[in-house]
Parts: structure tokens; sequence; C-alpha cells
């Protein structure tokens, strides 16, 4: 599999998002530029298809038990977070959510948060794709960064 699709890849999965995609591409020497533009494209052209998936798929899904109980789990969880976000801090809650680069957070949390407490379509995707440029700068950041310091400790 080349490097760009990997990239791509890891950069639309559910749990690494740009947490991942964006360190594989600078790992690939990618410049630090193209790699958040990249990845951080990526991320954000699946959330009109996750939004889709749970409007329509989703119902096919859940008559699978052991999908229906992973997708309740996983909705709660992401309702949850999405609340207490939204409650503290208005609808820029689901933004603050989807920014904060660690697992488990991101676009597909704040896509399902969302969805669950019945938010606003366009509000819902303006905030989400706020959220993961934000993400995608701080992760671009830090990755390329870190992977700087660590060269200079390992020199």
């Amino acid at each position: 599999m080349n490097h760009l699709l990997q990239i791509i890849l890891l950069s639309i999965a559910p749990i690494s998002e740009l947490r991942g995609g964006i360190p594989l591409a600078l790992a690939y020497q990618m410049p630090p530029l193209t790699a958040f533009l990249l990845c951080t494209l990526a991320n954000i052209a699946m959330i009109p298809i996750a939004f889709f998936f749970l409007d329509t798929l989703n119902n096919l899904f859940l008559k699978i038990p052991s999908y229906a109980r992973f997708f309740h789990f996983t909705l709660e969880r992401a309702r949850k977070r999405a609340h207490k976000q939204v409650e503290r801090y208005g609808p820029l809650g689901l933004m603050i959510l989807v920014a904060i680069p660690l697992p488990l957070f991101g676009a597909y949390t704040g896509i399902l948060g969302s969805w669950a407490l019945g938010m606003d379509r366009k509000k819902s995707l303006a905030l989400i794709i706020l959220g993961t440029i934000i993400a995608g700068i701080i992760v671009t950041l830090l990755s390329y960064y870190g992977m700087h310091v660590f060269a200079i400790l390992n020199s």
C-alpha cells in the first residue's frame, strides 16, 4: 500500500483520525503544511459521509445484535461527552470537543454527539469542521516540533 493511501486511511479511521495521519505523514517526510492539509481535508471529507450513514444505513446495521450493542455503547459515550461540552459552552462546546487532540475525541465523537443530541445539522457541520481544523493545527505543531525535539535528544 502506498504512503499516501496509508496516510489518508489513518486520517479517516475513527480512533486515529488526525492524531494518526499527521504524524505518519511527517514520518514519511511530507512537508508539515501538506500533511496538515491532506489529513485535515480527508478527515473533513468523511463528516458528511458519517452523517449520511447515521441517517440511512445505520438502521439496517442495527438489526445485527453485536453492531447494535457496540453502536449504542459508542453513541451513549459520545452523547455524554458532547452534552457535557454543549451544556458548558453552548454550541461552541461541540467545536471544543472535536478540537481536543486526544483519542476518542475528534470528528466522529462530534458527529455522534451532535446527531444524538439532535443539534442543527448545518451548525454542527460548521462547528465540527472548525474543530477538525483546530485539531489539525495542534497535532501538526505538536508532531512537527516533537519530532525535532526527539531528533535533537537522540543526536
